[in-house]
């Protein structure tokens, strides 16, 4: 296959993150099987607009906040240098609702579509374009073939408007080799727990602070470590701040990919108090650490954390009870070990070599429908 792939971010990006890791694990193992990958995104100061990314002809246009206005017109100048046989769409950020733009087989992968959420993510002007992008999906995408990566999008994209035969479910995968236990590395003699992602205030990551507030209220003492970057962090140091809880939270800030699989296997369990995700990448390289999660009861965290079984899900916002599921975890290291250990068993059932062997047989099948 002669692939044109359109994602508003790519891995090298700076501010790539969990659907960007998605999409290249995939797509790089399918350059691998033999197909052609060209990659049309954004570009960032100092960027190449050219690269070759793990096999993936990567184009820049733009940058973050522009890509809007250049990505529809990268796109149709490539397509007249270059004929492909199918075009794919990563809808992760705002969509370009390119269907339209060639008669080519068309291919959406959708994370999540943020909808209202999107106001707790962006600006009211930047969640307001987001959210009315969003509403034509159904519309302008009616012929394609949807790639939904949990059971959650797949049931938001039907109540939008998406013929249910359209969709196909493909779980991501995690690396099981890398990410993995280590008899050498032991979890730290405090019960200390981790956020490790993007900091946006959709992210709910000041709830985990709140919890550890109340978990101190309650004479309980418990660390909370964050790692990442983001234009929320100003106001989560405030509130750290104001609640006066530094001795307890700290911010690592960026940490590297060793740095981060220590973390992982340090800590007692991973956090993520979001409203909405697409799956929740790191809930699962968690996991396959022997790691469990504490994580908001919400669509596409609810399939990466079997709760009761490798971590606890609990309701969205609710501080007294993400409170009380860290408390319940600081207080059995028993239960963090049995816990850990199914999560260890659920993440080897998952891998990148199946997801994109399904993507690869679910593109051939959209290229001969058409054709057909």
């Amino acid at each position: 296959m002669k692939i044109l792939a359109v994602n508003w971010l790519d891995r090298l990006n700076p501010m790539a993150g969990g659907a960007e890791i998605h999409f290249h694990e995939i797509f790089e193992r399918l350059v691998a099987m033999g197909h052609e990958v060209t990659m049309v995104t954004s570009g960032w100061d100092g960027c190449s607009p050219r690269e070759a990314v793990g096999g993936i002809d990567v184009l820049r246009f733009g940058g973050r906040y522009t890509f809007a206005f250049h990505g529809r017109g990268a796109v149709r100048r490539q397509l007249q240098r270059e004929s492909y046989d199918v075009m794919v769409e990563d809808i992760n950020k705002l969509p370009l609702l390119l269907a339209n733009v060639a008669p080519l087989p068309m291919y959406v992968i959708v994370p999540h579509l943020f909808g209202s959420t999107a106001f707790q993510a962006e600006s009211v002007p930047v969640a307001s374009l987001v959210w009315i992008a969003e509403r034509p999906v159904p519309r302008v995408y009616r012929k394609a073939a949807f790639h939904a990566i949990s059971e959650s999008t797949r049931d938001d994209l039907v109540a939008r408007g998406v013929a249910a035969t359209a969709i196909r479910v493909i779980h991501p995968g995690v690396d099981a080799t890398r990410f993995t236990p280590d008899p050498a590395v032991c979890r730290g003699p405090e019960p200390s727990f981790l956020y490790i992602g993007r900091l946006k205030r959709y992210k709910g990551v000041d709830t985990a602070i709140r919890a550890i507030g109340v978990a101190r209220a309650q004479g309980h003492r418990l660390r909370l470590d964050i790692a990442g970057q983001g234009d929320d962090e100003g106001r989560l140091r405030s509130l750290v701040g104001q609640a006066r809880l530094g001795d307890q939270v700290r911010f690592l800030g960026f940490v590297s990919e060793d740095r981060k699989l220590e973390l992982l296997r340090r800590t007692w369990a991973v956090v993520l108090p979001s409203p909405k995700e697409g799956w929740g990448i790191t809930n699962v390289e968690a996991a396959a650490c022997g790691t469990p999660a504490v994580a908001s009861d919400s669509p596409g965290l609810r399939e990466s954390v079997r709760s009761g079984q490798t971590g606890l899900l609990v309701p969205h916002g609710d501080t007294a009870a993400l409170a009380a599921a860290m408390n319940q975890l600081a207080g059995s290291p028993d239960l963090v070990t049995s816990l850990g250990a199914a999560a260890r068993r659920f993440a080897e059932g998952l891998s990148w070599e199946s997801s994109a062997t399904k993507t690869e047989t679910h593109l051939l099948e959209t290229i001969n429908e058409r054709r057909a």
